[in-house]
């Protein structure tokens, strides 16, 4: 809960209403996922885990689950002799790349953080710090 005033409370969805979005869409997994099937498009189980090298088996199939019951991806299954799966993304998830668009155009600060991170790591601590 997030405090307002002294006596006013405000669930954290609502004092940051982008909150339930970050949640959902930037988990440790679902972004490069999505990232994946909206560059090239429907894959396979085992094309995933070939462009997404550091996830798991068991990780992925986690993820893509929670993906498809969220909307954002679906799984075609095809009875064959071995059975095939396919994993495409939705227009629900086709939605999100203008937002990783702008991730993406914004991503070439990541080194002014990097600096920003050493400029502070090198700082002495004040001895009020605490």
């Amino acid at each position: 809960m997030v405090f307002v005033s002294d006596t006013t409370v405000v669930p954290p969805e609502l004092a940051c209403p982008i909150s339930p979005v970050v949640d959902l869409v930037f988990s440790r997994w679902t972004t490069p996922i999505l990232w994946v099937l909206n560059e090239f498009g429907r894959q396979r189980f085992v094309e995933l885990e070939r462009r997404i090298t550091t996830i798991s088996p068991k990780v992925l199939t986690q993820r893509l689950r929670q993906l498809e019951r969220d909307g954002f991806v679906v799984r075609t299954y095809h009875p064959e002799v071995p059975p095939r799966v396919e994993y495409e993304i939705t227009d629900l998830g086709r939605g999100l790349g203008p937002l990783f668009a702008s991730i993406a155009e914004w991503s070439v600060n990541l080194d002014k953080v990097e600096q920003a991170r050493s400029d502070y790591d090198a700082r002495k601590p004040s001895p009020r710090a605490r």
